[in-house]
């Protein structure tokens, strides 16, 4: 006989709160505490690849940058292969390049960064379909009970986006917008912004991975 659970209360739930920064960014938190720390540059003198700096802010509901959040990317490098053995596609591994980082957004300016290269396009595991150039992202702070999952897509890639099997599976054209950072140029560096709305009208896709 089955006993009902319907009396069991749920557990509480804890969202990322303060001291995630001492454990994931120590050195962003005032705590030099570790020999390596992660970093939000991806790039040295022997990666291949065009130089970019993904640059914004990620924003609340009432249009506030929230400035203890957490962010992770992971990439493909400029051919378009990860650096992980899962990836079996026959295209060349950059060793200088991990294609993952991690940063805090700016306690004063709620400004996250990475110093990075632009990947290339991915061939998708049915070996069939390519996937545009794109920057896998994962979202933690408070007031977030799971991680958020989410893309970035390149402005000056419009060709290849069209044809995105991610981005096709969204209908509203609008949405798809919420997805593409927008490619400026600052005292000669590239830089693509990418602001993250976590709620509202223009509120970002995320992916459920």
């Amino acid at each position: 006989m089955t006993q009902s659970l319907d009396y069991l209360k749920e557990t509480a739930s804890q969202t990322a709160g303060p001291y995630v920064h001492i454990g994931l960014i120590p050195r962003q938190a005032g705590f030099d505490i570790f020999d390596n720390n992660f970093s939000n540059v991806l790039v040295s003198d022997a990666t291949r690849g065009e130089r970019i700096r993904i640059e914004g802010q990620i924003i609340d509901a009432t249009g506030t940058p929230i400035r203890d959040a957490l962010v992770e990317i992971w990439q493909a490098n400029k051919d378009g292969r990860y650096n992980h053995p899962s990836d079996r596609q026959a295209k060349t591994i950059d060793e200088s390049f991990r294609g993952w980082g991690r940063t805090g957004t700016d306690f004063e300016t709620g400004v996250y960064h990475f110093e990075t290269i632009k990947p290339g396009p991915v061939t998708g595991r049915s070996g069939h379909r390519s996937m545009a150039p794109h920057i896998n992202l994962w979202i933690v702070a408070r007031g977030i009970n799971i991680g958020l999952h989410t893309r970035l897509y390149f402005s000056d890639e419009a060709e290849a986006n069209a044809k995105d099997p991610v981005l096709n599976l969204i209908e509203q054209e609008a949405r798809r917008a919420t997805l593409i950072a927008e490619r400026q140029q600052k005292d000669g560096a590239i830089i693509y912004r990418f602001d993250i709305r976590l709620h509202g009208e223009s509120e970002t896709v995320f992916l459920d991975v």
